[in-house]
């Protein structure tokens, strides 16, 4: 009954602007009978007609003096469309991964999330291959007894500025000791916690999956002016938010800030370190982390990598995957040692386990020299600040999350460019800035994500240097300047939407594509041709295909790619 009452006030709404606009073509006419004066009518291509009666169209300077400038604002209809379109998807924000140690940062999170979907799902996908990337490399070349736990936290810790100590001894002791198995498997559990599906977020989705459907049912079939009501552009423009959000549940991000420090700090008592004279004897706890998951703002180049939203992994994306291959490089000459029965005790025979599996603990004790020798591959070389397929990675998640956006945003630009007028009127464009933006937005960050590591790895071999102080001033100056676009951009779509239901846009200016088509060549179509409707129904429908195509595009791929991930 609910949904009959709906429909019968939303064709009433569309029969009472039928009314207004054909009413507007009537009195034309009839001025144009008395004073036989045809200036401004127009058939339904903006050709002039020699006959009042053809007239379907009139110029943009005839509307403006016969037809106002737009309709009244009608609190009923924006009440039912603002709360039918657009209150599901600003719901269904709240499902996001937050955790920020402090509430401004969440709120810059959904801002940036809101304001560049193109950054959001860059961070999603690069969370995802970077996940893929770390657990093939120790799954191929690495078999040593806490190798598992370590793929798992690595993983789970593209959400903290994740580094390792200077003192490389300290981490191989972490890697070699067999006292220290205790402390990988321990925070392994610790951090094994989920942010993933509950009845609340499939409840928000499914909200916004009917919400879409109804909007569906509500498009135009050959009439245009059902086209002005707006809610199939708003809600395929919006449509991208159900994949980011699906991505993240599925990929359950670690980004609980303070249950991630109190699970380290738990941890930590169980650590060890190396002992030269009793390189038998159990190591006391040790005194200094070896791995550090939090920073200060000084240790770090970009300010976002400590904040543990995962919309801000793609801040983080270069160092964690640079610290990752060390902490890989270190296992696999441990387990290639350990493969070719080499104790870590170079003055020690190698003592077989009654486990075929297991390596004896006799074998990996041995002096701080000892345990840092063992983790050192022959040949060592000085490595590059770069990972190896990182920028593959990156490229790969930048097309999968241009695709999400502009097949959402192109989705809804194509709906209102073959609407008649054709051509960019004041809606397409709303849309088209707004995917503007957003690229624009992802690709001034991403910038200064790569700049800001350029920056750590000069200041790694000179930390007075001038290339290492001007990329870093250029990344600042782009970060910042990227979250203010982020801020205007997210409250921007959502302007979009309020003027849309407000029927704001339904003014002569924005109905004759005056953006376009100028001044001399705007008009104002009222009456459609076969033809012209037609053309609006598959556009219409091409649109749907590219948006629904994108998401769900999006959505198939990350699951596809989750199966690859450790356990």
């Amino acid at each position: 009954m609910r949904l009959h009452i709906r429909s019968l006030a939303c064709q009433l709404s569309l029969l009472l602007l039928v009314h207004s606009v054909e009413k507007c073509l009537t009195d034309i006419k009839a001025n144009a009978n008395a004073t036989q004066n045809l200036v401004g009518l127009l058939n339904s291509y903006g050709d002039p007609v020699s006959n009042v009666a053809d007239a379907t169209a009139i110029s943009y300077s005839l509307c403006t003096s016969f037809c106002g400038k737009g309709r009244d604002f009608q609190v009923s209809v924006f009440a039912r469309d603002f709360s039918s379109w657009l209150l599901p998807y600003l719901a269904l924000i709240s499902q996001l991964p937050f955790g920020a140690q402090y509430r401004l940062d969440n709120l810059m999170s959904a801002m940036l999330t809101v304001g560049s979907p193109v950054l959001a799902g860059y961070s999603l996908f690069i969370t995802l291959l970077n996940s893929r990337w770390i657990n093939r490399q120790f799954s191929q070349s690495v078999d040593y007894p806490n190798s598992r736990s370590i793929v798992s936290i690595i993983s789970s810790l593209q959400q903290s500025p994740l580094r390792l100590h200077s003192d490389r001894a300290r981490f191989a002791s972490l890697v070699v000791l067999p006292e220290n198995d205790s402390w990988w498997q321990y925070f392994s559990e610790l951090v094994d916690y989920t942010h993933t599906w509950s009845i609340a977020s499939a409840t928000s989705i499914a909200w916004v999956v009917v919400a879409y459907i109804l909007s569906i049912a509500d498009s135009p079939s050959d009439s245009f002016v059902n086209a002005q009501t707006g809610a199939e552009s708003t809600s395929s423009m919006w449509l991208w938010l159900i994949p980011i959000v699906m991505g993240w549940l599925q990929l359950s991000p670690k980004c609980d800030f303070n249950r991630l420090q109190a699970a380290y700090d738990r941890a930590d008592r169980h650590a060890r370190a190396g002992i030269a004279d009793r390189p038998i004897a159990t190591p006391p706890a040790s005194a200094q982390r070896a791995l550090t998951i939090t920073a200060e703002e000084g240790d770090v180049m970009s300010p976002d990598e400590l904040l543990t939203p995962p919309v801000f992994n793609y801040s983080r994306s270069l160092q964690w995957a640079y610290t990752a291959e060390n902490i890989f490089l270190m296992y696999k000459a441990a387990s290639e040692k350990a493969r070719n029965r080499i104790p870590v005790n170079v003055e020690s025979e190698w003592v077989e386990s009654d486990d075929f599996k297991s390596i004896h603990p006799c074998n990996r004790r041995g002096s701080p020299q000892e345990i840092v020798a063992y983790c050192v591959q022959p040949g060592h070389a000085q490595r590059s600040h770069w990972a190896p397929g990182v920028f593959t990675r990156m490229v790969i998640a930048s097309c999968a999350s241009l695709a999400l956006q502009w097949g959402t945003a192109g989705g809804a630009f194509m709906v209102e460019w073959f609407t008649p007028t054709i051509g960019v009127g004041c809606r397409s464009l709303s849309y088209l800035i707004y995917g503007v933006v957003s690229t624009v937005i992802w690709m001034m960050l991403l910038t200064s994500s790569i700049l800001a590591h350029y920056s750590a790895a000069a200041a790694y071999s000179n930390r007075k240097s001038l290339s290492a102080r001007v990329p870093l001033a250029f990344s600042h100056c782009l970060r910042r300047m990227g979250k203010l676009l982020a801020i205007a951009n997210s409250l921007w779509v959502v302007s979009i939407c309020i003027l849309q239901y407000s029927d704001f846009y339904d003014t002569c200016f924005c109905n004759s594509s005056m953006i376009s088509r100028g001044n001399a060549a705007a008009y104002i179509t009222i009456i459609e041709t076969t033809a012209q409707a037609a053309l609006a129904q598959a556009a219409w429908i091409g649109a749907l295909f590219l948006a629904c195509t994108s998401a769900f595009a999006f959505v198939a791929l990350v699951s596809l790619l989750l199966d690859t991930l450790s356990t």
